[in-house]
């Protein structure tokens, strides 16, 4: 089954939202593991639900208790501070003095008392009042709890201990007192009295300490969590990684090695697979190389042949004219034997340095547009009586509308002398030889072909190819480097050049160029 392909992007992503999703699952699960621990260590008293519950007005106090926290406690009180029940002992019975100093749960209000210090006089307290719409009422109080300054506007000059006491949060210890007034069922009015305890030392400490161990339940949770995608993450990546490693060292090495499909995340895929194509193409140019290098071979050891075989019969001749072995007679003869393997040690030099001028990057043509129909006209007007000569027959087809190409006059003169010399030099006497034009669209299509002997098969695939020559034996004069330099102009004239399987004489060679027209 094909591996569905998905982004290294993707990847990350879905690995991050699962690895957060692990962590929030997780965190709110030590959460509530927290909570259930804190509640069992400290629990808070609901003062919403209880005063919401009708069993306060029908006095079923006892019920109530359900509420309360650990430590905290509820009673009940006249208006004139006369206790009817209480949940806890420390809360007695209070005067209205003192009832008046507990802070107002209905109204949202609360109290905040401390002593203040100037130096070295004497000790002075001061109490703020802060309302539910933001506002504050203040006063001070000198040692003797006498109003100073200010007043919370119920009149009063002094206070008791207690009094003071209860507006700083100190009585009941280590707790907080508010009232909510109500009306019984019975139509009496009463006062709640609510206490709320702070948390003392004992407790802080065993919430402190289930807090810490219950949250260090996450770290390994994260750790195992991050581990784990960590490791998910490692695996789509690595395999590809080590994968493309290994086959750089073989490439290193001199072994091709592919990496292949061995991961479905696309950006890693087509890494691989832009690998793979730089190794087929490392491994086809150094096929490439390897040919090349058997040509070169073969094209030094050709050139080794061509230039030495004239040069050896040159030599000869001129050590025995310098040593006056031949007769005067044959010296005619040996002197023109000089000169024709001199004529063609010169066409064979020529034809190098044409060839090396067309391989140039530099080589460049000097096109003009051109009628090739009157082009090759003129031409073979003016090869007629060379081809004649040969004892060769020609045959012409060529149309009467113009097709116009950008022709380079000189360069491609050559291409067409290369051609026919090739038929003039390697077929019989009686040779037909065909020259055709025609317009195919785009293109002209130029056709040399003849009934001659024909091509080897084996030389045929090669026959472009720098030094090889259409016979098997290389008495025939050629350089092999004529239709070499004919596919090079022809393809700067952007046209092609081939050699044609099926010759449509029958027999022979047919080769088939195409030109563009304008």
């Amino acid at each position: 089954m094909k591996r569905k392909e998905r982004g290294l992007s993707t990847l990350l992503a879905k690995s991050f939202l699962l690895f957060a999703l692990t962590l929030a699952v997780a965190a709110g699960g030590v959460y509530w593991l927290w909570s259930a621990c804190i509640d069992r260590i400290y629990s808070i008293t609901d003062w919403d639900q209880l005063l919401a519950d009708s069993r306060l007005e029908q006095g079923d106090y006892d019920a109530l208790r359900a509420y309360l926290g650990s430590s905290d406690s509820f009673a009940v009180l006249t208006p004139d501070g006369d206790l009817l029940w209480s949940s806890d002992e420390s809360l007695g019975a209070l005067t209205q003095g003192e009832l008046a100093c507990v802070s107002d749960y209905s109204s949202g209000s609360h109290v905040e008392a401390y002593p203040i210090q100037d130096g070295d006089s004497e000790a002075r307290y001061r109490v703020t009042r802060y309302t539910e719409d933001g506002g504050s009422e203040e006063m001070e109080l000198d040692g003797d709890l006498r109003v100073v300054s200010g007043g919370l506007g119920d009149g009063r000059e002094r206070y008791t201990r207690r009094e003071y006491a209860i507006l700083a949060g100190l009585w009941p210890a280590r707790a907080s007192l508010s009232r909510f007034s109500f009306t019984g069922a019975d139509g009496e009015s009463r006062v709640l009295l609510m206490s709320t305890a702070f948390p003392d030392e004992q407790t802080t400490y065993a919430a402190y300490q289930a807090s810490w161990r219950v949250w260090l339940l996450l770290l390994p949770v994260s750790v195992l969590a991050g581990a784990f995608f960590a490791g998910r993450i490692r695996r789509a990546i690595r395999l590809p990684l080590d994968r493309l490693h290994d086959a750089m060292l073989a490439q290193v090495e001199g072994r091709s090695v592919r990496v292949g499909n061995c991961t479905d995340v696309r950006e890693l895929k087509r890494i691989g697979e832009t690998f793979d194509m730089l190794s087929d193409r490392l491994a086809e140019s150094e096929r490439e190389r390897e040919r090349l290098d058997r040509d070169r071979q073969r094209m030094i050891a050709d050139i080794s042949h061509d230039i030495k075989t004239p040069v050896t019969v040159i030599a000869g001749y001129a050590d025995a004219l310098a040593a006056g072995k031949i007769p005067p007679e044959d010296q005619p003869r040996c002197l023109e034997a000089i000169r024709s393997r001199t004529q063609a040690l010169t066409g064979l030099v020529n034809a190098f340095h044409e060839y090396a001028k067309v391989e140039h990057p530099a080589f460049t043509l000097h096109a003009e547009r051109t009628d090739l129909c009157e082009f090759l006209r003129v031409y073979l007007a003016g090869k007629y009586g060379e081809i004649d000569l040969a004892g060769f027959t020609l045959e012409v087809s060529i149309p009467e509308t113009p097709l116009f190409c950008a022709l380079d006059p000189f360069q491609f003169t050559r291409v067409l002398d290369n051609l026919l010399s090739n038929s003039l030099r390697y077929n019989r006497l009686g040779t037909l030889l065909a020259v055709s034009l025609r317009g195919d669209g785009k293109t002209a299509v130029l056709t040399v072909a003849d009934n001659g002997s024909g091509i080897p098969p084996k030389q045929m695939k090669t026959i472009f190819e720098p030094f090889v020559v259409g016979s098997d034996a290389r008495s025939g004069g050629g350089s092999g480097l004529g239709l070499s330099i004919t596919r090079r102009i022809v393809a700067m004239h952007g046209g092609t050049i081939a050699l044609s399987a099926h010759p449509a004489l029958g027999c022979g060679t047919e080769f088939v160029l195409t030109l563009p027209l304008l």
